[in-house]
């Protein structure tokens, strides 16, 4: 099992904590992972840390695709590997409505159509064998829609890249990891449970299948929340109110996919009382109502030696082939420095 861990840049100030990077390269790291929602953006920290650092790779996770064309997307591999030394990987992902369509103000369309045509196009790109041309459901390239000149003409990329970088996804439905089991090298699913892996790898397991593949060489790299302290209680407090947010208010009550996920991992009364509490406006309660068994199975909380004994689950789920990269999040110095005693 290999170790990550991502890095926000959130809240009124952003600010990245290059210290806790530096650190995670020196203890063997191999992924850092950067974000965007409607604020700051994925790419520009994964090039500042790229630049500062020799042997880590960066990704972001993720760029939303419909706020850049696959084209511009390519561009950015291309610059990013060819700077780094190929350390640079592409984590995409559709975002959702409420992102795409109320802060870029494109249409959302097809999540899983645009992922399929995204990939391919930088990949064709990447590969330079003849001039770009594409026509899908998502994307006509050179454009021949509405408004089109005629003037568009297919192009190949001037510069030389990998075609073998690898992509990422950040699906969580079992549509979405199919998908990333059939065109994806790795998945960066933020919930995951070693008591429960077929949640994520199960559908997964399908898409590698219907293209002729096993899970082999793929990279399931779950977000794992962890709290380092003397007290359980405390550090299991300091993680509710995110999982609340998702489970109960990252989508509409008749439709979230968080919700959802974590009714799969066998918390389903669980999940809708949180749901009915955070979209009633009781985000206090709905952070209470997170059950500790939950915290317990997707994240590492507590002192060491509990955080020591926990990680042994997940490092036989990693051996048993469910999980290839465990990516810390929200993390310190000090809980990178116990994860990587006990797994590195």
């Amino acid at each position: 099992m290999q170790l990550g861990l991502t890095v926000g840049m959130a809240g009124p100030h952003p600010k990245l904590d290059m210290e806790m990077i530096l650190e995670a390269e020196r203890l063997g790291f191999t992924q850092v992972w950067t974000g965007e929602a409607y604020s700051t953006d994925a790419v520009s920290p994964a090039a500042w840390i790229l630049a500062r650092t020799s042997k880590i790779k960066a990704g972001t996770g993720i760029m939303q695709m419909p706020a850049r064309t696959p084209a511009c997307a390519a561009m950015t591999v291309l610059s990013l590997q060819a700077l780094s030394g190929n350390r640079f990987i592409c984590g995409i992902g559709p975002s959702g409505p409420q992102v795409i369509e109320g802060w870029h103000g494109v249409p959302f369309g097809k999540p899983m159509q645009r992922t399929k045509e995204y990939i391919a196009i930088i990949k064709q790109i990447l590969a330079r064998e003849k001039p770009l041309e594409f026509r899908g459901e998502q994307y006509s390239i050179p454009y021949d829609g509405p408004g089109a000149s005629g003037l568009g003409r297919p192009l190949r990329s001037i510069a030389h890249g990998d075609p073998d970088v690898p992509f990422y996804t950040a699906s969580i439905t079992p549509a979405g990891l199919r998908m990333a089991g059939e065109v994806a090298d790795g998945n960066l699913p933020i919930f995951f449970s070693p008591d429960a892996p077929d949640v994520v790898t199960g559908p997964t397991l399908e898409g590698r299948r219907k293209v002729g593949k096993t899970m082999q060489g793929f990279d399931t790299a779950p977000f794992v929340r962890a709290k380092l302290g003397p007290d359980v209680a405390a550090c299991r407090d300091a993680i509710r109110p995110e999982l609340a947010l998702y489970i109960g208010g990252m989508g509409a009550r008749s439709k979230n996919f968080y919700n959802d996920m974590i009714t799969q991992m066998g918390f389903p009364g669980e999940a809708k009382t949180i749901q009915s509490l955070y979209l009633d406006g009781k985000k206090n309660e709905a952070a209470a109502a997170v059950p500790d068994a939950l915290i317990d199975a997707i994240s590492l909380c507590g002192p060491a030696e509990r955080i020591r004994d926990r990680l042994a689950a997940w490092k036989d789920v990693a051996k048993a082939g469910h999980l290839g990269t465990m990516v810390l999040k929200g993390s310190s110095i000090d809980v990178l420095r116990v994860v990587a005693e006990a797994v590195l």
